[in-house]
């Protein structure tokens, strides 16, 4: 199976950014589609943003226009750039790579993800 390591989570104020960065393992082959989703215990998983091999990107809806997923495949690379940032993007946020195409911000038929790094949005 794919391992994902995140990084680039901490502690930001409101109108911050910040850049998440997710390295997969080699693999022979890429991801169907890669993306971002953040979780915390108790609640239901929200898709951030995704995209798939084909270039076809797709975000949640209290990140759009905010958020910005991109990859280098040379270093088999995930990016997150998080600009504006509120406090109720607060949340640990996972790298997870998937079968299906992207929807609502999330992969679909998630297959792998990583432990995760925390956001902290406050002042």
């Amino acid at each position: 199976a794919v391992q994902l390591a995140e990084s680039g989570g901490g502690s930001v104020q409101p109108g911050g950014s910040l850049r998440l960065s997710c390295t997969l393992s080699e693999t022979t082959s890429s991801p169907y589609c890669m993306g971002w989703f953040r979780q915390r215990p108790g609640r239901v998983r929200e898709g951030v943003a995704a995209t798939d091999r084909y270039g076809v990107t797709n975000y949640g809806d209290s990140v759009q226009g905010r958020f910005a997923i991109s990859k280098d495949t040379a270093k088999n690379t995930l990016y997150l750039q998080m600009y504006n940032l509120k406090p109720e993007d607060s949340d640990m946020y996972y790298c997870a790579t998937g079968t299906l195409a992207p929807y609502e911000g999330l992969c679909g038929q998630i297959d792998s993800w990583g432990q995760g790094t925390q956001v902290t949005v406050s002042s």
